[in-house]
């Protein structure tokens, strides 16, 4: 299939992802909010063995909801657009929610089955295995309509809930755990009942209800979305073994005081650098699956927001870690956990590399062919594996933090090596120009203060930041043509 360059429909869709940037700015910076102001109240809420079975129990979580549920939020975003056209959306939704449910009945029976084998692998108290279990139905009922929400171009009404949902489970938390005296199950009790509020919410915004109705499902429509999503399931299991694994081995070694501290590292590092640069990918996708579906070239648009990821990302993650002690002090409020910040540098590059690979892998979504991400991920995943069982009992939390920086470089890396034919990503070379110009100046401020100005470390860091991206924009970017 031919794809063609259409400069004015790719000027009109990068003016139409910058107008819900703007919508959907609000629920990713009060979602950076939340996540920023939860890792204080958490860790000085709970001890640091409840901190840790918050974490664990948290981790099995999204383990489930990879295996028997996101992957069907996404295929109802990387399809809704081809059926809209085809009018035929009722089918389409019911399938989803016939899939969804089968998922979900089928989660229940195997974990009651292995009970035995999962309750020892999470090493959790068997009611926190119950209480995960059963908050997977409104968590996979939200992750559904949500992507639905996005499929429908709806960034304010998506907006609304995010934020919604997010600070009515932090205030519940808290509720919960002062008054209550419910410990790390008051986390997981407060999510049940927000989400649950939340779902009744997006039922009303996406209008699913107008367009849902019951029918007999056929295979046919079954196995598109399952060969789409399946693979992105694996891939996502993939990535949680990335990123989740050393929590449970470090577990495994030292105990919940241990792995509490790579659950440190995680919110100071991927819980908010993630949700700032999803903002761009967030808005962004669902208009470029549109591009492509018109057959038009989506390379140059891909090309264009990967160098304005770089733009926002790059000098924020080289100051967080330089200044990694100030800035786990900022966050951590229980100095028994301030070791985390060894974690911070590794993390937060481990973060940027993820974030980079959503446009390098978009390729595989578009092209339904998923299974490529997959074959990635997976040798990612068991290749850091390896490097947590090897590194952990010799070197720590560095070797966490080493471990997963390399595996996620090496995702990313591969997301580079293996192109579908048509759709290889260009470069922002003009971009990375700039930025190297960028950076000269702004390493010699931060030389200069770091040697001679006794200034707070945070205080420096808001410097710096701001001199970055003051010089860039009155100097660099009028230097340097900034189209592609």
């Amino acid at each position: 299939m031919e794809y063609i360059e259409n400069k004015e429909v790719e000027e009109k869709e990068v003016k139409g992802i910058f107008t819900d940037m703007i919508k959907y700015a609000p629920s990713k910076l009060c979602g950076m909010l939340g996540n920023m102001i939860t890792v204080p109240i958490y860790t000085g809420l709970f001890s640091q063995e409840q901190y840790g079975l918050y974490t664990i129990s948290i981790a099995m979580l999204s383990f489930l909801c990879i295996i028997f549920s996101d992957w069907v939020g996404m295929s109802g975003l990387r399809f809704f657009r081809h059926h809209q056209l085809m009018d035929d959306l009722p089918k389409y939704v019911t399938t989803l929610v016939t899939i969804l449910t089968i998922n979900i009945l089928l989660m229940f029976g195997l974990c009651m089955l292995f009970k035995d084998g999962l309750y020892s692998l999470f090493h959790v108290p068997f009611k926190y295995y119950l209480g995960v279990l059963f908050l997977i139905i409104p968590v996979a009922i939200r992750a559904l309509l949500s992507q639905i929400l996005r499929a429908q171009l709806k960034p304010v009404s998506y907006t609304i809930t995010t934020i919604l949902n997010q600070f009515a489970t932090i205030l519940l938390a808290i509720y919960l755990a002062k008054y209550m005296h419910l410990g790390a199950a008051s986390i997981l009790l407060s999510m049940g009942i927000s989400i649950t509020l939340i779902d009744m919410l997006l039922l009303y915004q996406s209008e699913i209800l107008k367009v849902f109705r019951p029918q007999r499902i056929e295979w046919s429509s079954i196995l598109p979305i399952m060969k789409y999503g399946v693979p992105i399931a694996v891939t996502s299991l993939s990535a949680w073994i990335i990123t989740q694994s050393n929590k449970f081995i470090m577990n495994s070694i030292s105990g919940f005081s241990k792995a509490a501290l790579v659950g440190a590292g995680y919110g100071l590092t991927m819980s908010i650098l993630l949700t700032l640069f999803a903002m761009i990918t967030v808005a962004a996708v669902p208009r470029i699956i549109n591009m492509y579906e018109a057959k038009i070239d989506v390379r140059p648009i891909i090309s264009r927001f990967m160098g304005y990821y770089l733009l926002v990302s790059l000098p924020v993650i080289i100051v967080i870690s330089i200044y990694n002690v100030d800035y786990t002090h900022l966050f951590i409020s229980n100095p028994k956990m301030y070791e985390a910040s060894v974690l911070v540098p590794y993390f937060s590059f481990g973060v940027f590399f993820i974030a980079l690979a959503d446009y390098t892998t978009l390729q595989y979504h578009l092209a339904n062919k998923t299974h490529i991400g997959l074959i990635i991920k997976l040798i990612s995943g068991i290749i850091g594996v390896v490097l947590n069982i090897v590194l952990i009992p010799e070197m720590g939390l560095v070797g966490v933090g080493i471990a997963t920086l390399l595996t996620n470089f090496l995702y990313w890396f591969l997301s580079i090596v293996i192109v579908i034919k048509g759709l290889s990503v260009k470069i922002p070379k003009r971009m990375m120009l700039r930025l190297a110009a960028t950076f000269v100046p702004s390493g010699i401020l931060l030389w200069l203060l770091k040697s001679f100005v006794p200034i707070p470390g945070v205080i420096q860091m808001v410097i710096i930041l701001g001199f970055f991206y003051g010089f860039y924009y009155l100097c660099v970017r009028r230097l340097i043509n900034f189209q592609e």
